[in-house]
């Protein structure tokens, strides 16, 4: 991947609109499922980012004949061709790991080597290992690389999930959806991606109980159709771009994101001074005068507040007025950026690993620095919009892996920001 960096000169109010793109944590499971069929599965709304890229590169070596458009792909998967995951691509993409359920499904095995992504802690993939273990597959490890084969052993099961991870419960939807048996997820994840998956796979012939819910009801059929299905749209996207609006004291109007069911980003942010206001054509503008502190902000399983928007929450806690504490209990070092904004001169007392104390409002300083991850990447082009000065943020093109067309959206709303591509 190329190397590329922002130059953002702070300190512009943003003001204009942005048309929210689709999920990221949605896309990549409905791609998954479309190795499930032979018939053709076309999805809209498609962020136009890199891991999209990547997981079409994945699919296609397993077999899928993908045309990649304007926002939307066409996949047909005549034959599964192969059941290992390349090495190369797996590290570069941890949620390549859902291409092992549709695998399971279709094949009866997979291999692979332990996913790679992002630093933000030690993802482990014990939840996975542990429903496919449940299901009836056999598994053999050998240091980073996995066996899986079999199949699902009975017509009816109930698995109890020790957590509720996302991608595990996407990866046994998906090895179950062609199992003509019933299957129960209970304390399994609902977070509107997993919605997304579900409504996906229901147009292609699952029959489902519970969507939404934290008690899943599979029954899958022996084969599935063709569909065509678009994605929702991306609230961490959205969370992000009001906090811009927020900040910068701008005001911008955010279509394609209707704020339905958002309340678990919506409601702390409202606490904390942000104004919401739904028009007549369907967007949405959002604006803040007076940003006060949040009591205490913690990260939880949806309906809670998503973790991959705690970074930019810190960043607005530091221009809010009094003391945020937030706490993200999911991820050791979702904490880790923030001696970056306490280098640019925030008020942050680190309480441990998991929790952080913000003081605010503090004027911030541009500095040079490094993306650690995607989300702290973003929060710190949000903390460069209201420094003093030029800041420059390097590995930039981990920010593309998750948000599309970064520069183009902030400069049209204001931002004196340019991408450097460093050769």
């Amino acid at each position: 991947m190329h190397m590329a960096s922002y130059l953002i000169e702070g300190g512009n109010r943003l003001f204009g609109s942005v048309s929210i793109s689709g999920n990221k944590n949605s896309i990549l499971p409905c791609m998954a499922a479309a190795l499930l069929t032979s018939d053709e599965v076309i999805l809209r709304n498609v962020p136009q980012i890199s891991d999209v890229s990547i997981m079409v590169l994945l699919m296609q070596q397993l077999g899928a004949e993908v045309e990649v458009g304007d926002h939307f792909l066409k996949i047909t998967t005549p034959n599964i061709k192969t059941s290992k995951l390349s090495e190369d691509l797996v590290n570069k993409l941890r949620a390549s790991i859902l291409l092992a359920g549709p695998l399971l499904a279709r094949s009866k095995k997979v291999e692979f080597s332990h996913p790679g992504g992002d630093i933000i802690g030690q993802r482990s993939i014990e939840t996975h290992l542990a429903g496919f273990k449940q299901l009836g597959f056999s598994i053999s490890v050998s240091d980073r690389d996995y066996k899986i084969k079999g199949g699902i052993d009975s017509k009816e099961k109930i698995f109890f999930m020790d957590e509720p991870s996302v991608t595990a419960t996407e990866n046994l939807i998906l090895t179950c959806s062609l199992n003509e048996g019933k299957i129960i997820l209970k304390n399994c994840a609902s977070e509107p991606h997993i919605v997304d998956l579900c409504n996906l796979l229901k147009k292609m012939g699952v029959k489902f109980s519970g969507i939404g819910t934290n008690n899943l009801t599979i029954e899958g059929a022996k084969k599935l159709s063709g569909a065509e299905f678009s994605v929702g749209s991306d609230f961490v996207e959205f969370g992000t771009y009001v906090v811009a609006a927020a900040i910068t004291k701008g005001e911008i109007k955010l279509y394609n994101c209707p704020l339905e069911n958002l309340e678990p980003i919506t409601h702390p942010l409202k606490k904390m001074g942000v104004k919401f206001q739904e028009n007549s054509d369907g967007s949405v503008s959002v604006s803040s005068q007076n940003l006060v502190a949040i009591p205490k902000l913690i990260t939880n399983i949806w309906p809670g507040f998503p973790t991959d928007l705690m970074s930019a929450l810190i960043v607005l806690a530091t221009q809010a007025k009094g003391v945020s504490l937030m706490h993200d209990w999911m991820y050791e070092s979702r904490m880790f950026f923030v001696d970056k904004l306490i280098n640019m001169g925030a008020n942050i007392t680190i309480s441990d690993p998991h929790r952080v104390l913000v003081y605010g409002p503090t004027k911030l300083h541009a500095r040079e620095l490094e993306t650690p991850d995607i989300r702290a990447g973003m929060a710190l082009v949000l903390a460069a919009l209201v420094a003093k000065g030029t800041s420059v943020i390097n590995r930039a093109e981990l920010i593309e892996r998750g948000y599309e067309d970064v520069t183009n959206n902030l400069a049209k709303l204001g931002a004196k920001i340019q991408k450097l591509d460093a050769s």
